[in-house]
């Protein structure tokens, strides 16, 4: 964990409070919503296990989910939905799932720390980290949230559409899912944008 908290500490260590992590999930499936969160660790906190959520199993994930909310001074979950995704593209619409995730926060950060090499623009200093979800506590958490979140609701959409497996690959361009949408086409909660070949059967 002191590993993790390298970029925290030298803010800390210059008397910057409510250093805020964020990461999103779900940028690459076919289907779904892209889910970001938002996470204030308090200073020095130690949470056992914490990483790169695509390093953790989905036990382990669910498990630390509760701890991060439990200890997390403030964090939100925010999304961009499929529609908006095909409106502005996957990169903004990221980027506004983070503000949203941002404004569901009850503190003001001091500053962002921000998974990948983009600035979101989103008002308050920012620093980019790329691979930030294995080097910052706060974006691993961040990542662990946005990613049981957005499972959580593709699992919901699995009940409503049956016939695609959402369960299983949560959206993603598995071989199974290009079946399912071959044979059934595309349902509501896909992304025109990332399916062009499929229009003529949707």
């Amino acid at each position: 964990m002191t590993d993790l908290l390298s970029f925290e500490q030298e803010y800390w260590a210059q008397g910057i409070a409510n250093v805020c992590g964020i990461d999103e999930a779900g940028r690459g499936p076919l289907a779904g919503p892209v889910c970001a969160a938002a996470v204030i660790l308090p200073e020095g906190v130690t949470i056992d296990g914490l990483n790169d959520s695509k390093k953790l199993t989905d036990k382990r994930r669910r498990e630390l989910f509760p701890f991060i909310a439990q200890q997390a001074l403030a964090y939100g979950v925010g999304f961009a939905s499929e529609q908006e995704i095909d409106q502005i593209n996957i990169l903004q619409a990221t980027f506004l799932a983070m503000r949203r995730a941002l404004e569901q926060l009850r503190l003001q950060p001091g500053v962002l720390l921000v998974d990948g090499n983009r600035d979101p623009m989103l008002g308050v200093p920012t620093q980019t980290i790329i691979g930030g979800d294995g080097k910052s506590a706060n974006i691993a958490a961040a990542s662990i949230l946005a990613k049981v979140t957005r499972d959580d609701y593709m699992e919901q959409m699995a009940l409503r559409y049956p016939e695609y497996g959402f369960e299983v690959h949560k959206g993603y361009g598995t071989k199974r899912h290009y079946a399912a949408i071959a044979e059934y086409g595309m349902c509501p909660i896909h992304r025109r944008s990332f399916l062009k070949k499929f229009y003529g059967k949707s």
